[in-house]
C-alpha cells in the first residue's frame, strides 16, 4: 500500500496543529478513502483502498492505520467517516456494498473517544462553501445568491443528493437527502423507451439506476435494443471511453443521454431546493468527461422547465473538479462536533 502526500490544496503550513491527529474517511461503493488530518486545512497521507479488497470496514481502516507512512503520527482520539449510505442509529448496512458494522462497536474497537459517521453526500455539501475556484468548472450561466439554498447531485457508483440550507446566524445545515431513489422521470420519446427497457429488468427504475455506473450500462443495452442492434457487452468506463474518442456512434448518445436525464434531475433539484446559490455536480462520471460535459444537452435540459426556464437560466452550475473535496466536508463535520463537545 502506497500513502500519497497531500495535495497542495489540503495543505496549510501556517496553521495550528490538532492536539492528536484526526482520522478522516469518505467510503464509497467502490473505494474507501482515508487520510490524516493534522491541524485546521492540514490533511495529508491520503491513500485511497479498493473496498473489494477488504472483508469489513474495520479490516480497511486497520490497512490505513497500519502503513509505515503514518509511524510516528502518535494516537488517533478522533475519526469521522462519510459514507454511500442512510445513517439512521448505531447500525449501518452499505446500499452498494456488503460492508455493515456498529457505529458503537467500530469506535471501541478502534480505541476512539469520538467516532462520527454521516452520509457521503451531507460531507460532500458541507465541503462546497470551502471549494477554492480552482476546485469547480462553471457550466452555463447565472450567478448566485450566496444567501440561498445550494443543490449537490453525483453520479458514481450510485447517485447521491444533498444540499445546504444556510442559517439564520451564519453556517450551514446539510440536508440528509436520498433522492437519489426518487422515481425516474423520463422527458421525451427515447428516454420514454428507455424506461420501458427497465422495466423488464426493475419494478421501480429510479433517477439512479440509470445516473449512475450501472445506470450507463444499462442506458447502452436500451439504446441498442431500441435500434435493433446486437451490440457487445461493455462496462461503463468503456463505454465512456469509446464515447469521449468518437469511435462509437451509440456509446456517444448513451453519454448524451445521461447528460440530458442529469441535467433534468438537476433542475427538479434547484427548484425543490429553490437553489439559487447554486447546483453542485460531484461524483466520479461526469469529472470524467471532462469538456465533453460542458457541450452537452446538461445546461439546456436543466433550464428546461417551461415556466420556470427564466428562473432556472439565473442558477449557476458548477462540476467539482477537486480531487477528494468530502474530506473538507467530513473535517468541519468533525470539528463541529468537537466544539459541541467541548461547550459541553
Amino acid at each position: 500500500m502506497t500513502v500519497s502526500p497531500a495535495s497542495a490544496v489540503f495543505q496549510n503550513p501556517s496553521a495550528t496543529r490538532h492536539d492528536s491527529p484526526r482520522l478522516l474517511a469518505d467510503i464509497g461503493g467502490t473505494n474507501a478513502r482515508f487520510a490524516l488530518e493534522t491541524g485546521p486545512g492540514r490533511i495529508e497521507l491520503i491513500d485511497v483502498l479498493a473496498c473489494a479488497d477488504h472483508t469489513t470496514l474495520t479490516d480497511a481502516m486497520r490497512a490505513y492505520l497500519a502503513s509505515p507512512a503514518l509511524a510516528g503520527s502518535g494516537p488517533i482520539r478522533h475519526a469521522a467517516i462519510a459514507i454511500a449510505n442512510p445513517v439512521v442509529g448505531d447500525m449501518v448496512r452499505m446500499t452498494n456494498h456488503h460492508w455493515e458494522f456498529s457505529i458503537e462497536a467500530l469506535r471501541r474497537e478502534l480505541g476512539l473517544e469520538t467516532f462520527v459517521v454521516v452520509n457521503d453526500f451531507s460531507a460532500l455539501a458541507m465541503a462546497l462553501p470551502h471549494l477554492a475556484d480552482g476546485d469547480k468548472v462553471k457550466i452555463g450561466g447565472g450567478e448566485p445568491d450566496k444567501d440561498a439554498p445550494i443543490g449537490l447531485v453525483g453520479a458514481g457508483t450510485g447517485l447521491g443528493v444533498s444540499g445546504l440550507i444556510p442559517g439564520e446566524r451564519g453556517g450551514w445545515t446539510a440536508l440528509r437527502s436520498e433522492g437519489g431513489h426518487v422515481t425516474f422521470s423520463p422527458c421525451n420519446e427515447t428516454e420514454v423507451a428507455i424506461l420501458q427497457f427497465a422495466w423488464r429488468e426493475f419494478e421501480h427504475v429510479s433517477a439512479e439506476r440509470l445516473l449512475s455506473g450501472a445506470g450507463v450500462e444499462l442506458i447502452y443495452r436500451a439504446l441498442a435494443d431500441q435500434r435493433g442492434h446486437a451490440e457487445p457487452v461493455l462496462e461503463a468506463p468503456e463505454i465512456s471511453r469509446r464515447g469521449l474518442s468518437g469511435e462509437c456512434k451509440l456509446c456517444e448518445d448513451v453519454l448524451e443521454t445521461f447528460c440530458g436525464m442529469l441535467g433534468t434531475v438537476a433542475g427538479n433539484l434547484a427548484v425543490t431546493l429553490g437553489a439559487q446559490g447554486g447546483v453542485y455536480i460531484g461524483g466520479g462520471i461526469v469529472p470524467r468527461l471532462g469538456e465533453r460535459f460542458g457541450l452537452s444537452c446538461f445546461r439546456q435540459r436543466f433550464e428546461q422547465k417551461g415556466r420556470f426556464g427564466a428562473y432556472l437560466a439565473r442558477v449557476p452550475t458548477f462540476v467539482i473538479t477537486a480531487e477528494y473535496p468530502a474530506f473538507l466536508g467530513v473535517s468541519a463535520i468533525l470539528a463541529e462536533k468537537l466544539a459541541q463537545q467541548a461547550a459541553r
